[in-house]
C-alpha cells in the first residue's frame, strides 16, 4: 500500500484526481527552485518526481508527471524559469520526458522501505540522463554542430549536462526516500 492509499484510505477517483492535480503544483513549484547552470538548471524537480512516485505508487506517480508536462504544453509556466511548452524545444526536453518513467520506477519502490527506495532512487536518477543526454546527442547530430554550449563529443555533453548534477541528483533520491518512509513510519506510529 503507498503513502497516499495509507493515509487516505480507499482511493477513489476523486482522491486520485485530487493527488494527481497537487502533484503538478508541487512538481511546477519545485522546478522553480532552480539554480542557473547553462545549460540546463539544477531544480527540485527530480526530488518532487522521486516524492510522488514514492508516494503515490508507479502509475499514480507517472500519470502526475504526465499531468504536469500536459499543462506545460498546453501553455502553463511548471518548467523551470516560468517555462511552458517551449522546453520542448530547449536542452531539457530529454529529461522532462524522462520524468516520466522516474516518477514510474520510484513508484515501484513504493511498498519496499527505506533501502528499497534509496536504491530504485540512485538508479532511476542514474537512469535520468539517458534521455536527457539522448535529446541534446541527438538535436547535435541532426544538426551537426555544438548544440546548447556543448560539443558534438559524449564526453562533452556529459560535462555540460550531467557531471555536475550527479551528487545533487543522489543527495535528493536518499532524501526523497527518506521523506516518504518516514512518512509511514509517522503514520503507523499514530495509527
Amino acid at each position: 500500500m503507498t503513502l497516499t492509499a495509507t493515509a487516505l484510505g480507499r482511493m477513489t477517483v476523486m482522491k486520485q484526481a485530487a493527488l494527481v492535480l497537487g502533484g503538478t503544483v508541487v512538481l511546477a513549484l519545485a522546478s522553480q527552485v532552480a539554480v542557473p547552470f547553462y545549460p540546463v538548471p539544477m531544480t527540485m524537480t527530480t526530488f518532487a518526481v522521486l516524492s510522488i512516485g514514492f508516494a503515490y505508487g508507479a502509475r499514480l506517480g507517472a500519470l502526475t508527471v504526465l499531468a504536469w508536462l500536459l499543462e506545460g504544453a498546453l501553455g502553463a509556466p511548471v518548467f523551470a524559469n516560468a517555462m511552458n511548452g517551449a522546453a520542448f524545444f530547449g536542452p531539457t526536453a530529454g529529461f522532462l520526458i524522462g520524468f516520466i518513467g522516474m516518477a514510474f520506477l520510484a513508484g515501484l519502490a513504493s511498498e519496499r522501505g527505506l533501502a528499497a527506495m534509496a536504491g530504485i532512487g540512485l538508479l532511476a536518477s542514474a537512469l535520468l540522463y539517458i534521455p536527457g543526454l539522448a535529446w541534446p546527442m541527438g538535436v547535435a547530430g541532426m544538426m551537426g554542430v555544438s548544440v546548447w554550449g556543448a560539443d558534438l563529443a559524449f564526453p562533452a555533453l556529459f560535462d555540460a549536462f550531467a557531471a555536475k548534477f550527479l551528487l545533487g541528483d543522489a543527495v535528493k533520491a536518499v532524501l526523497a526516500a527518506l521523506l516518504v518512509s518516514g512518512g509511514f513510519v509517522a503514520l503507523r506510529r499514530n495509527a
